[in-house]
C-alpha cells in the first residue's frame, strides 16, 4: 500500500530527531549567518599568523634572558659605557638633522615671503611688522612731545645753561 502513494512515503514526521524539522534549519541558519565568509579567510589566517610570530617572539626573547643573563651581568660594566656613547651620538645625530631641516623650512619660507609668492602665514606676518612699526613710531612721536617738554622745564630750572 505504501508503493500507492509515494507522497506519503517522501512525507515525514517534523520532531526533534528529524534534520529536516524547522528548528534545526533556524538552527543552521543562524550558525550559517555568524560563519566567516571567503573574504574574511585572509585575514584570519593573518591574524593567526601573527599571533604565533608574537607567541615564538617573546618565548624567544624569554628564553635569551634566561641563557645569556650571566654573560650580560659579566659584561655589563662594558655596555654600560657604550651604550651611553651611543645614545649621546644618535641623540646629536638627530638633533642636528632636526635643527637642518628645519633651517632649510625656515630658509624657503623666508625666500619665498621676499619674493612675494604668499606662503602660508604671510598675512599675520605683514600684520605683526605693521603693529611693530606703529608702536615704534608712536613712542617716538612721545618721545619727541615729551622729551621738548622736559628740556624746556631744565632750561625753566637753570636759565643760564
Amino acid at each position: 500500500m505504501a508503493e500507492r502513494n509515494p507522497a506519503q512515503q517522501r512525507r515525514s514526521p517534523t520532531g526533534p530527531n528529524n534534520p529536516t524539522a524547522p528548528a534545526f534549519s533556524t538552527f543552521l541558519q543562524r550558525i550559517q549567518a555568524h560563519s566567516p565568509h571567503s573574504a574574511q579567510l585572509p585575514l584570519f589566517i593573518t591574524a593567526l599568523i601573527l599571533l604565533l610570530l608574537t607567541g615564538l617572539t617573546v618565548t624567544v626573547t624569554s628564553l635569551g634572558f634566561i641563557f645569556f643573563m650571566p654573560l650580560i651581568i659579566i659584561s655589563s660594566p662594558v655596555w654600560f659605557p657604550i651604550g651611553a656613547v651611543v645614545l649621546i651620538v644618535f641623540a646629536g645625530f638627530a638633533s642636528v638633522c632636526g635643527f637642518g631641516v628645519l633651517s632649510v623650512v625656515g630658509f624657503c619660507w623666508m625666500y619665498r615671503y621676499f619674493k612675494g609668492m604668499h606662503p602660508p602665514g604671510w598675512d599675520r606676518v605683514d600684520y605683526a611688522r605693521s603693529r611693530i612699526y606703529d608702536t615704534a613710531s608712536h613712542v617716538k612721536d612721545y618721545a619727541m612731545e615729551y622729551g621738548g617738554y622736559l628740556q624746556s622745564k631744565v632750561k625753566d630750572a637753570a636759565p643760564g645753561a
